[in-house]
This record gives structure tokens, sequence and C-alpha cells, in this order.
């Protein structure tokens, strides 16, 4: 199927769906209310597209209605098991919690100048990941996630941000790197896209390379099957592959202050090395393709599921963070 063919396709998918679960279930556009089962594009070798099917674990008849799904779609059905999908908000939820600073391989300590990959996060939250720098009016700032930045709705802008993060013994005032500057709210009901928040950054002297590539200046929309990096807090550099484009429904663990939220138009990406692409504490790295092209923002996964079992990763696409934040890539 060409891109068009596979879009319109699981837009019937999605109603089909609907249909099936009755009243236990909304459908809103293409994606889907508390169904367990999130539909997007699966790019095949040829250069087509099948249609992704990822259902999770613990939810009522997700794993029947995948498998009706497939049964509609025949051999261009890719259908994965998720397991659950968390953030790390402020307090520990699930498996995402940022792995103990001891058992992490990334940068946890005190890194002068900054750099991507280095452990960073809101004085309030636990510890996440330094994505980007990137220029929102003419200032350099930091790139995270709203729930390493932000972290919580009784946050404001011009908290401090640490580097490290508190988890990894960063403290306040000694080790502010900024200011919490601007943000994506995340909602309790909401549909999302992002997951994203900026700091202004007090001293601008940092280390813009990425490992292998060097300064990242340019952005492209995930096609499928893409070959890509990332460097985090936790698991350093790893290696991976985009597995799914244009996830809708994606439900992701939040905590009690935001509970699951639903993401829509999602990046799927599973390790191409022999542990996970990403753990608890990378929540924040950039992804970038192997020429030194950024593709999206990570912000979530499973510590289950896939087809090597190692966990499946969420990244929002980079061009939406972007634009929602006024931003561009500082290079």
């Amino acid at each position: 199927m060409d891109h068009e063919e596979a879009r319109e396709i699981k837009r019937q998918l999605a109603d089909y769906v609907a249909e099936m679960y009755g009243n236990d279930v909304t459908a809103s556009g293409a994606g889907l209310v508390g169904a367990g089962v999130a539909l997007g594009l699966s790019p095949v070798r040829d250069g087509g597209y099948g249609l992704a099917v990822r259902y999770r674990l613990g939810v009522p008849k997700a794993r029947m209605v995948a498998r009706k799904v497939a049964e509609q779609v025949g051999p261009m059905a890719d259908v994965r098991r998720t397991g659950r999908i968390y953030a790390g908000p402020r307090r520990a939820v699930g498996l995402r919690t940022p792995v103990a600073t001891a058992l992490a391989v990334g940068e946890t300590g005190r890194t002068r100048p900054l750099r991507p990959g280095v452990s960073i996060a809101h004085r309030d939250v636990t510890a996440g990941t330094l994505g980007a720098f990137v220029h929102v009016d003419g200032a350099l700032h930091v790139l995270s996630n709203y729930h390493v930045l932000v972290g919580s709705p009784s946050a404001s802008v011009g908290d401090p941000v640490l580097q490290p993060g508190p988890a990894d013994g960063g403290q306040d005032p000694q080790d502010r790197v900024g200011a919490l500057a601007g943000f994506v709210a995340l909602r309790r009901g909401a549909v999302a896209r992002v997951d994203a928040a900026v700091a202004l950054l007090e001293d601008p002297s940092v280390e813009l390379d990425y490992p292998e590539v060097g300064p990242i200046t340019t952005t492209a929309e995930a096609l499928g099957d893409e070959e890509v990096l990332k460097v985090g807090r936790t698991t350093g550099l790893t290696r991976g592959r985009v597995t799914a484009i244009e996830l809708d429904d994606v439900v992701v663990g939040y905590g009690e202050e935001l509970g699951e939220l639903r993401f829509d138009d999602q990046i799927e990406v599973e390790s191409t090395g022999t542990g996970s692409f990403s753990r608890g504490g990378d929540s924040g790295s950039l992804v970038y393709r192997t020429d030194g092209t950024a593709l999206g923002l990570l912000f979530a996964g499973s510590e289950t599921g896939g087809d090597n079992g190692t966990g499946l990763t969420y990244i929002n696409p980079i061009d939406t963070v972007l634009r929602e934040l006024r931003a561009t890539l500082a290079g």
C-alpha cells in the first residue's frame, strides 16, 4: 500500500474498532480513547506501508480486538504487544522511574559545559535527559520533556532547572543551569501530541555535538524504517529502527496528577541492539538519523513487548515539537 491508501485503511479500521467496543470506547478522529489498541502505519521493506496494530497488556479485549483487526488487514498487518507505556513525572511511575544513578551508563554527574544526553530536571522532578539546545526568540534554551522540565501542573515559568537532576544529586541553587521558560501543557482527559518544554540557559557556553554525527541542525518527517540513534542519561548511546509512524491512541501513564494520557501521531522505535533503546531517565532525548537529521523527542516507553522483548520507545515528531514551542535547533 502507498502512504495515502494506508492512512485511509487506518481510518476505516479505527471506526471498526470503535464499533467492536461499543459503549466502552469513544472515537475521536482517527484515534480511540480507552480501547487499548493503537493504530498507525508500519513500513514495509519495499517502500510501502502496512498497518501497525499495537495492543496493551491488561486492557480487556485489547488482544482479541487486535487479532480481529489483523484478520481484516491480512499479511499487511504488523501486530505487536506493547506492554504498559509510561513516562516519568515527578513521582515514581511504574517501570519508567529513572534507573538508579549507580546503574545508569549515561551522563549522570555534573557536566560543564552542558551537552546533549546529560541528566537534567526541574528541581521537583527526579531526572531526565537534556535533548537539544534550541533558540527561542533569539535566546539559547534547553529542550526536553514537559515531565522532565515541568513535571506538575503546579510548576511555574521561572522555576529552577538543575543539572544533574535531583535523583542524580543535583541541588538548588548550586546546580541550577537555567529556568523553566515555556512548555506545551498536558491536561487530564485531553488528547496530546507532544510532551515538551524549554528552559532558558543562564550560561550559553555549551557543546553542540552528538555522538557519531556532530551538531544537529536539520529535521525531517519520519517515514518509517530509518536507522536512528539517541544519547540519554540512563542508557547512553543506543541504536534502533523506526517501526511505526502516525500512531494514534498511544496511552501513556503519568501518575496520579495526570493519569493516563492519550497521544496521537506518534513515532515508535525498537532497539536494534541487545538491550533496550531507552529506559526510565532517557526521557527528553533527541532521536536522530545516522546522517545527523533529527526525527523526534523521546518521551515514553515500555520495558516489555516488541519483537525482541526489550520494549518499545515512543517519540514526538520533532517538527511538531519545535512548532509548538516556537523554537529552532541551535547549531
